[in-house]
């Protein structure tokens, strides 16, 4: 591969130039290099392979040949921006897949670093990438998995809120009927069995009433029977009464999603307004469910004591990192903001598609 007239004013002999050649050839990496205008002024054998695009074809065209449409208006002022820091390399994408184009017209996701060289001809971005696709691919069968195990656990949940609730909770209560009637068909004068039936009737209370909690945990029947709506309707109720602590819920009740979303937004929203109950020694607590474009934005925000993010055995790290769990089971995103003393707003993004939930 013959290097371009830029890099070659960098060096010294012809020696060197071929060295450097040989260098960039036997690299495993594709490597890109553009001046100021974005033309690709190197172009090394990883590269060709990559791309499909051989360096004599592509040497001296625009660098947009190589990304997708949607890309080709942001990037330049991305690199521009990047120039403009001084910062000599630094990864591309922050953490997320970026996806680039080959010559037969097939995206391709890539991870990527990029460099900047001020030369005597101008700047030079070199560009350090590689295919990905068989970690994006092994990522997506994770998550799949993933998705699929949780919603075994939901079913399970399910089965096993619907046991209780029709199976226990129904006993206890015909057993509350028949030790009321003992009551009743006992002797007034038999005061240590009055006191005795009394003290049963008030203990199958607690428990017919523990049950239903405890099924409504696992999973509430309402989420199955009426819908996310009245789903969110009943768990900010109930968690009204259980703290004492004021939900306003805002969300249209017309919103209807497929499973797994609804469960997911709903253990979301459950989990989260958990963390709020057990941490954050909130006055009010906000949750607001709604659509923006191809995603739902689910987000609670209290107006607790807060605390700082990534501050070492915080008593929140752990509900947060399910919560982030949740939302990535959905290929969302989510971001807890939180200041000590100014409370704390988890939001997720979920896409949920642009047409109509039924």
């Amino acid at each position: 591969m013959q290097l371009p007239a830029i890099p070659v004013a960098l060096l010294s002999d012809d020696n060197a130039v071929a060295r450097l050649a040989g260098l960039l050839d036997s690299a495993m990496d594709a490597i890109i290099s553009v001046d100021d205008g974005q033309r690709i002024v190197l172009y090394n054998r990883a590269a060709e392979k990559l791309f499909g695009w051989s360096a004599d074809e592509i040497r001296g065209k625009p660098l947009e040949l190589l990304l997708p449409e949607r890309y080709r208006g942001v990037h330049g002022q991305q690199l521009r921006r990047f120039g403009a820091t001084g910062i000599t390399s630094r990864s591309m994408g922050d953490n997320t897949i970026l996806y680039a184009l080959r010559k037969d017209g097939t995206e391709f996701p890539i991870e990527a670093s990029i460099s900047q060289l001020q030369t005597p001809e101008g700047k030079i971005y070199t560009v350090i990438l590689r295919d990905v696709a068989e970690r994006v691919r092994a990522r997506e069968e994770l998550a799949a998995f993933a998705a699929e195990s949780a919603g075994v656990r939901e079913q399970e949940k399910s089965r096993i809120a619907r046991e209780l609730h029709d199976e226990l909770a129904q006993s206890l209560t015909a057993l509350k009927m028949d030790t009321i009637w003992l009551r009743d068909h006992v002797g007034a004068d038999d005061a240590p069995a009055q006191e005795k039936l009394s003290d049963m009737l008030v203990l199958l209370d607690t428990s017919v009433a523990a049950v239903r909690r405890i099924a409504a945990d696992l999973r509430p029947l309402v989420l199955d029977d009426l819908g996310l709506a009245a789903a969110m309707e009943w768990l900010v109720q109930n968690f009204t009464q259980r703290t004492g602590v004021r939900c306003d819920l805002r969300m249209d009740e017309a919103l209807d999603l497929p499973e797994p979303y609804a469960t997911g937004v709903f253990r979301i929203v459950q989990e989260s307004l958990a963390n709020v109950g057990k941490h954050a020694h909130a006055g009010r607590v906000d949750v607001d469910l709604r659509r923006q474009g191809e995603h739902l934005l689910v987000r609670v925000q209290d107006d607790g004591i807060g605390f700082r993010p990534g501050a070492p055995r915080q008593p929140q790290s752990l509900g947060l990192v399910g919560l982030r769990e949740r939302a990535q089971l959905l290929r969302g995103e989510l971001r807890v903001d939180s200041t000590p003393g100014s409370g704390t707003r988890v939001e997720a993004r979920i896409p949920v598609g642009s047409g109509p939930q039924q």
